[in-house]
């Protein structure tokens, strides 16, 4: 597909079910860790056919020795294939190769000549030595579209500055914003930034398909850790920006909303998201607390912000009367949001999970594997799991050897 402005000939809109809506399209995969192969893992069960590149004098991706757990062969030995690993590569084929040799230079080349994609997340300027940079390439290969992740940008003073999921958290301000009062700051439970950077990087190369096949013009995508971040500060950032006021950590309390946040009931702890005047006279109907929906103090969400400590006072004592499910039942009936804190044993288990296809089952070559499904449900280009997460140098022969590499079974 590279290049094209239309569907390859003898395809038609058929052709893409079954395998996604961008068959066709070849992502050539330098990337390690989290962010770059979050992207080319969406870009996968988008229907592209992925390359992963893993250097195998390091063993491959970084991610692969970031256990346990491990898959575990039939004969009780632990495979590469960690569970941080597999969390972001799957539908990949993997080709060991070593870019740092001439051999392996000249074999990126080629799988670039016919590659629509290249993302990659090495130090700005890393792949200039290699002349795998995106100002060796573009000359060569201009309808390619470039994507390059790094901690900071190809541009900037800290530009040269390594980036870690951590270090974007705590530079960007998502930890300042998070954690109790008093408390440390604290990180997301998950490398966060690292996804939506990838998340970001996902939608800025569909929309460089778009451009080039309006253009046939290919570019390269900048993309730091920390601008993906900051962007994500959301309103907490435009607030910021538009009082010069610096907002301080609330725990599970919302900045703009009461009450919104985690209350404890008599044996567990439940949410309530009181969105609007009328949900909180319903909380207050439920808790017999009617006068404080008339009460100034409380009857209108500024109100409430004024004097959120004062309505906790009354709420923390009246929540903790009851069990969480009588709460959520009480609030579901009267239209007002609430629900569980589940850990993931419970998670997995419901039948929401099963309904919408959250946990998936396939077939490694270390064996079986549990994996996240992908949220996306398409009614005509459903996503689809064609690749278990690979053993580092897997497919290398089978790509080097076919006339298209990037050809799948």
């Amino acid at each position: 597909m590279a290049g094209s402005e239309q569907m390859p000939a003898g395809w038609n809109a058929a052709d893409l079910l079954g395998h996604g809506a961008l068959k066709g399209v070849k992502v050539l995969d330098l990337s390690r860790i989290l962010a770059g192969p979050t992207c080319t893992q969406l870009l996968g069960d988008l229907g592209a056919s992925v390359l992963k590149v893993e250097n195998p004098r390091t063993g491959g991706d970084d991610t692969r020795q970031w256990g346990p757990p491990y898959v575990v062969d039939d004969m009780g030995q632990e495979s590469d294939l960690s569970a941080y690993f597999m969390a972001a590569n799957r539908n990949k084929r993997s080709l060991a190769l070593d870019i740092a040799s001439q051999e392996g230079q000249q074999i990126v080349r080629r799988l670039a000549a016919t590659a629509d994609i290249l993302i990659e997340n090495f130090k700005p300027g890393g792949l200039a030595k290699y002349g795998l940079d995106y100002a060796s390439l573009k000359q060569e290969f201009p309808n390619l579209i470039y994507c390059s992740i790094s901690g900071y940008g190809q541009t900037g003073p800290n530009s040269s500055k390594p980036g870690y999921d951590l270090m974007a958290q705590g530079y960007g301000g998502i930890m300042s914003l998070t954690g109790e009062p008093q408390g440390q700051p604290v990180k997301a439970g998950v490398g966060i930034a690292d996804v939506m950077c990838g998340m970001y990087a996902c939608i800025g190369i569909l929309a460089a398909l778009h451009h080039r096949e309006k253009t046939g013009e290919g570019q390269q995508i900048d993309l730091a850790l920390v601008d993906a971040q900051i962007a994500w500060l959301i309103n907490e950032g435009v607030a910021y920006l538009n009082t010069g006021k610096v907002p301080e950590r609330r725990g599970n309390e919302h900045p703009s909303i009461m009450p919104y946040g985690l209350y404890e009931t008599s044996d567990a702890h439940v949410i309530l998201a009181v969105g609007n005047d009328s949900q909180f006279r319903r909380l207050m109907e439920f808790l017999r607390l009617e006068g404080l929906a008339e009460d100034p103090r409380f009857a209108t969400n500024p109100a409430r912000l004024q004097n959120r400590a004062a309505l906790n006072d009354i709420l923390i004592p009246a929540v903790r009367r009851h069990t969480m499910d009588e709460v959520i039942a009480e609030m579901e009936a009267r239209k007002v949001p609430a629900g569980p804190v589940q850990d993931l044993e419970r998670v997995f288990a419901t039948d929401q999970v099963a309904a919408r296809n959250m946990s998936i089952n396939m077939q490694s070559s270390a064996g079986p594997v549990r994996l996240l499904g992908n949220p996306l449900n398409f009614s005509r280009t459903p996503v689809t799991y064609r690749h278990a997460p690979p053993q580092c140098g897997a497919s290398s022969q089978e790509i080097l050897n076919a006339p298209d590499p990037f050809a799948e079974d």
